[in-house]
């Protein structure tokens, strides 16, 4: 998946997904938009608190742009060249829930949950991310696709794989047609969590030992001075806690596989939100003050 360029809008795209000539999908990055709230020229696709409506939509529309998908004429069709109409864009009011819509219409009324599959042309499929990761889930054969929104609690609920089967249930699709791509999201270096997430986790899957490993937590002061840290134990100093680290990526990996997706289908970005807030958001590394990227995918006529 390609950097994003200070200034202008860049789509990262997945090598595997890319192949399939009737699917548009993709994943957003930093730059390129209208926000102020987040540093210049930020493309924040939420409507977060410190953003206004109108900011955001103009840098979603912005964004609709790269792919072609509006100020067009004609039916959406799968080309870099060519700009068409009729493009639906779908999203949800996203709860870290394993609660997915089918979609074949534009919705009356406001969705909630975390995953979104779709056979039908026209609708571009959304999720909005800032160290969760978004998914993209792809059925060559019955030209069908699917989107979530997998941060911890969404992964220990299974929503990838519950995806796996939803596509199954509704378009008879078979896990090992399928092909998967995994947006930029929080890295097993940086995302340290509690020791319940570990104990949740290591109750569900029979891999989850492989998921986490634990680091020391760095201490500037007591690597100078040690001796302000001397105690009455063995070997004569306090312990530093433990930070426990999962690794999302691979979590949400191995629940495809074990969905009966073949392991050469899936694709995952390298990036990580927390360590390249020069490229991405991140909830985490901003303390709460970020805006949102968006990874899309829908069916060209």
């Amino acid at each position: 998946m390609p950097k994003s360029v200070q200034g202008k809008i860049s789509i990262q795209r997945a090598g595997n997904l890319e192949k399939i000539p009737w699917l548009i999908c993709g994943f957003s990055a930093r730059a390129g938009g209208f926000s102020r709230a987040y540093g210049d020229e930020a493309l924040n696709l939420g409507f977060t608190k410190e953003d206004s409506r109108k900011t955001v939509e103009r840098n979603r529309a912005a964004f609709l742009r790269e792919f072609g998908a509006v100020d067009g004429k004609g039916p959406p069709r799968k080309s870099r060249n060519r700009k068409s109409t009729d493009w639906q864009l779908i999203t949800l009011r996203q709860i870290h829930s394993d609660i997915i819509h089918l979609v074949d219409a534009s919705p009356a009324e406001p969705l909630v949950g975390d995953g979104l599959i779709t056979a039908t042309p026209g609708l571009l499929l959304a999720i909005q991310t800032a160290d969760c990761l978004p998914i993209i889930l792809a059925d060559s054969e019955h030209k069908a696709v699917g989107v979530f929104h997998a941060g911890w609690r969404g992964t220990a609920k299974r929503i990838v794989e519950k995806g796996v089967g939803a596509m199954r249930r509704c378009f008879g699709s078979r896990a090992s047609d399928l092909k998967a791509a995994i947006g930029p999201g929080i890295h097993g270096c940086c995302y340290d969590v509690g020791n319940e997430v570990r104990e949740k986790f290591e109750s569900q899957f029979a891999y989850a030992a492989s998921l986490f490993h634990e680091v020391k937590e760095s201490d500037p002061v007591r690597e100078k001075y040690p001796l302000l840290f001397l105690t009455a134990r063995a070997p004569g100093h306090s312990d530093l806690p433990k930070k426990i680290l999962l690794d999302l990526v691979e979590a949400n990996r191995q629940q495809l596989i074990a969905a009966g997706v073949r392991p050469k289908s899936i694709e995952a970005s390298p990036l990580c939100t927390r360590c390249r807030t020069d490229l991405l958001f991140s909830y985490r590394a901003e303390k709460g003050k970020t805006g949102r990227m968006m990874g899309v995918a829908g069916i060209c006529i």
